[in-house]
């Protein structure tokens, strides 16, 4: 036996899928989905208000009608994500001696203990989708600047659809009309033909601005004298359901930039308000490694995890190890932008 029939892409992926699945609010609204190719097509419906049937006498042709759905098609590259590691030469000389000396459960722990190195880079491929569907949600957009290159998208949301209060209307403000600015917004969406959205999405500290708003208290505490004035989240987050028919999802998580700083994937004072349902889908392409997988020389080692995330093996032979890559091909596609509406309350 060899390093490489413990250290290859069908074993580390294999390892990867047994893990457990973490499912986020972005996640959700923009489920994962596989295509051929490096463009994407962000494709942005424009949905209309139902019109009446003609009336028609009976034994005449039908009326046609054109066709009044219209449909935006951009075309964009993916960026390209890559990363590898290298199994280190002390990790690599135990392994070599446990395979040798046919000590399967050191091999195991061993080979555990490499692997997470590998799901360190899986994971780090699903922090950039992460990123870049966490801005999209709270701001129509994604901006993401490296030393490495920018990430630059504009999903086009509808001048109609964003506003940003100021003065005395900022949420930060306790006297601020809450209830009022969330019927309005959502007035401008049915009014422009589009569905009355169900959910608003928003981070801890625009939940604490709710619980000090003084018309909220005063409502909650006159339905619950008990109440006094200790509000919780959970009281805010039943009221805003309960009066407006709102879900109410709470954006947090945090990650560890290039640079090596923490960052918060969501900013604070941003709100969105969403239909029910996706808004899109996280697309990925196909990497070069999938792609010589697929039609090339299929010489590279290559498995696919997290629907488009591949990982290649690569023998090296001085010192003899193994090199580990990951790469991914992908960007959010928010085909439902129109029917959303993005606030910046503070």
């Amino acid at each position: 036996m060899n390093l490489q029939d413990f250290i290859n892409a069908n074993q580390i992926s294999l390892y990867i899928e047994k893990l457990p699945i973490q499912s986020t609010i972005d996640k959700t609204l923009f489920p994962p989905k596989k295509q051929l190719g490096t463009e994407i097509e962000l494709a942005k419906g424009s949905m209309k208000k139902p019109v009446a049937l003609k009336m028609s006498a009976f034994d005449t042709a039908v009326k046609s009608r054109a066709l009044s759905a219209s449909l935006n098609i951009e075309k964009k590259e993916m960026p390209f994500f890559k990363e590898s590691v290298l199994i280190k030469e002390k990790e690599r000389q135990f392994l070599l001696l446990a395979i040798q000396s046919n000590n399967q459960n050191l091999v195991e722990q061993l080979t555990s203990q490499i692997y997470d190195n590998y799901k360190s880079l899986v994971d780090g491929a699903e922090v950039q989708m992460i990123r870049m569907r966490a801005q999209a949600l709270q701001t129509g957009k994604i901006n993401i600047s490296t030393d490495d290159g920018d990430i630059v998208v504009d999903y086009n949301v509808p001048s109609q659809h964003k506003e940003t209060l100021t003065g005395t209307a900022t949420w930060d403000n306790e006297d601020a009309d809450i209830v009022g600015d969330l019927i309005r917004w959502s007035k401008v969406l049915t009014n422009n033909g589009y569905g009355t959205p169900t959910r608003i999405l928003l981070t801890d500290t625009v939940l604490g601005y709710i619980k000090k708003n003084k018309a909220i208290n005063g409502e909650l505490v006159a339905r619950n004298p008990n109440l006094l004035t200790i509000i919780t989240d959970n009281d805010i987050i039943n009221y805003l359901n309960g009066k407006l028919d709102l879900s109410v999802g709470i954006l947090n998580g945090n990650y560890i930039d290039e640079s090596g700083a923490i960052q918060n994937y969501y900013q604070d004072d941003l709100v969105t308000l969403i239909p029910e349902g996706a808004l899109g889908s996280t697309v990925y392409g196909t990497t070069p490694e999938e792609a010589d997988r697929l039609y090339g020389t299929g010489k590279l080692d290559t498995s696919i995890v997290n629907t488009g995330v591949a990982i290649t093996t690569m023998l090296k032979e001085d010192p003899v190890t193994v090199e580990t890559k990951v790469s991914e091909l992908g960007i959010p596609s928010f085909d439902r932008v129109d029917e959303c509406f993005f606030a910046t309350v503070k």
